[in-house]
């Protein structure tokens, strides 16, 4: 009996089928998650995963959900490598350790960045615990957490908090895909990552 064919006895299907998304993800990106393939992988016939996502567009929503919480681990790495916000140099080193976590993950896993932020979604799940990583907290809410920290400390103000967060995530993800897939692909890795450390500073000293 297949390891597959016995989770799926065990009524964990739906795991499964998220699994191997996310290995069909890490392989091709969002285009590589498709259904039939997904059950394949899991032992299953495709008609067994109609049972938990009405179409492929609900399998992909779910493998991202996945995949932003592996960018959340990715992050919380950095992160350990910095200490708390106690003041300001500190609260900007913190940011400073998002940005790196999340253009390090682009980097390391490009098919899991391609879906955890490269298809549609709906903002305000963002802080969803479909999303989170180990730490409990997704890639959204520890970005907002260190912006929080800027504002206790007073090195942001109080009134340019709010969407303060679409700021800072674009100007980083911008880069990561310019980087990807874009004519910034061709760049060796010294030059990418000296890039990405004044993007990042750029954030920090601009928001």
């Amino acid at each position: 009996m297949s390891t597959a064919r016995a989770t799926y006895r065990h009524g964990d299907l739906r795991r499964s089928l998220i699994e191997a998304g996310v290995a069909l993800a890490r392989e091709g990106g969002p285009d590589a998650v498709v259904l039939r393939e997904a059950t394949r992988r899991a032992g299953v016939s495709p008609n067994a995963a109609y049972r938990h996502f009405a179409d492929r567009a609900e399998l992909v929503e779910a493998v991202s959900d996945a995949a932003q919480g592996a960018a959340a681990a990715a992050i919380e790495a950095e992160l350990a490598d910095v200490p708390a916000a106690s003041d300001v140099p500190s609260a900007q080193e913190r940011l400073r350790a998002v940005g790196i976590g999340y253009l390090r993950f682009a980097r390391d896993e490009p098919g899991l960045f391609r879906v955890a932020f490269g298809v549609p979604g709906n903002l305000d799940r963002a802080f969803e615990a479909e999303k989170a990583g180990p730490g409990g907290s997704s890639p959204f809410a520890l970005l907002a957490g260190t912006l929080d920290d800027l504002v206790r400390f007073g090195a942001l103000p109080a009134e340019r908090r709010p969407a303060a967060e679409l700021l800072a995530w674009s100007a980083v993800h911008g880069l990561a895909m310019l980087v990807l897939e874009g004519p910034l692909h061709e760049l060796g890795e010294e030059i990418r990552v000296m890039a990405g450390r004044r993007v990042v500073e750029m954030v920090v000293r601009g928001i």
